[in-house]
């Protein structure tokens, strides 16, 4: 499939700079299962979302600022990814081995190299690095040892992201290119959303340090004694704004005191509830009167199950949760295959009559 680089990079961009709100948190199970979930928005038009199932031994060539003649390279392990945009560009996405990576835009803070044209055979863009990730490597650390094989690059100056990256281990890592240079930063709190940079974000969660779950208590107040007004007043104070920041904060504080689940599909449901909290209503960042007509600016909501490799996911326009389990999969056989999350855009209901 051959396409204009120019015209992909402007629909990338534009794209990537609508979608500011994405929201990623992190769980674990009494069972040991690894769940990692996060939102996508684009609060200016629909972002065409598909997913895509690459077999082992599918030969890729990655995308240049100059067209599709980046570094070429075949699929180690069969991927399960869900795309934006163009079937290439993998936002989220589990490998058959349970590495799981996924892309939030990252404005004014990373940047890439220059892009060299004689460096084609090692060069890939920035929206295309998860398909290289998820096809070649299954852990963390192979990731960080290999990273250096590959030029990202920028497929328009204005398309900056960082990257979550976690193996069925329960190891996450953020990374992030400043200047160039890689960065790779442990992720224990287990939560990312967008600009500024990681270590920012774990640094401004210490001016909530007043923030507690439940009550809060009684304080005396000259002659008179200050009460709580109602349930979960130890959180007043958190920031409810859709600001990276606020979400990052407000992330982190729900994942932190959401009880463990016994197993995986619990916990699952347990993070789409979760998740529901950073749903961005269409208004909000549009003068009055002036927003698009869509359901959400949260495009699809997507939980993974690294350790039993399922992909669960809802969309703005059907909020029915449907899976693809690559246990199911027999990437060795299968074919390459993209297919848009929602087949009509409508959401399906059921009508329960009483008699």
């Amino acid at each position: 499939m051959k396409k204009s680089i120019a015209i992909l990079s402007i629909i990338a961009c534009g794209a990537c700079v609508s979608a500011s709100a994405c929201t990623g948190i992190s769980l674990f199970a009494k069972d040991g299962s690894y769940i990692q979930g996060r939102t996508i928005e684009n609060a200016h038009t629909e972002l065409p979302s598909f997913y895509v199932i690459i077999p082992q031994g599918k030969k890729i060539t990655a995308y240049t600022p100059t067209g599709k003649n980046g570094i070429t390279f075949k699929a180690k392990y069969g991927v399960v990814g869900l795309s934006v945009v163009e079937e290439e560009f993998i936002a989220e996405g589990i490998n058959e081995a349970g590495l799981s990576t996924g892309l939030f835009f990252f404005p004014k803070y990373g940047s890439y190299v220059s892009y060299s044209e004689r460096e084609n055979n090692y060069t890939i863009g920035d929206l295309q690095l998860n398909e290289w990730l998820l096809s070649q490597f299954a852990t963390v650390e192979e990731v960080i040892n290999n990273i250096d094989k590959v030029k990202i690059v920028g497929l328009d100056k204005s398309s900056v992201v960082h990257w979550r990256i976690g193996d069925a281990t329960g190891r996450q890592v953020v990374m992030e290119i400043v200047n160039g240079k890689v960065h790779f930063y442990e992720n224990s709190v287990g939560v990312i959303t967008n600009s500024p940079g990681f270590e920012w974000h774990l640094t401004n969660l210490n001016n909530y340090v007043n923030l507690q779950s439940g009550d809060a208590k009684s304080q005396p107040m000259g002659k008179d004694t200050l009460q709580p007004m109602g349930g979960n007043s130890g959180f007043l104070g958190l920031p409810g704004d859709a600001t990276p920041p606020s979400r990052f904060v407000r992330a982190a504080f729900f994942r932190a005191t959401s009880p463990m689940r016994d197993n995986g599909l619990e916990t699952v449901w347990q993070c789409f509830h979760l998740l529901n909290n950073f749903d961005i209503p269409i208004g909000i960042e549009h003068p009055l009167g002036k927003a698009p007509n869509m359901p959400s600016a949260t495009q699809w909501t997507s939980v993974i199950d690294l350790t039993n490799r399922k992909v669960f996911y809802k969309t703005a326009y059907n909020n029915n949760i449907r899976c693809i389990d690559l246990k199911n999969i027999d990437f060795k056989k299968i074919k390459y295959q993209v297919h848009p999350l929602d087949v009509e855009k409508k959401q399906p209901y059921e009508i329960v009559e009483i008699h």
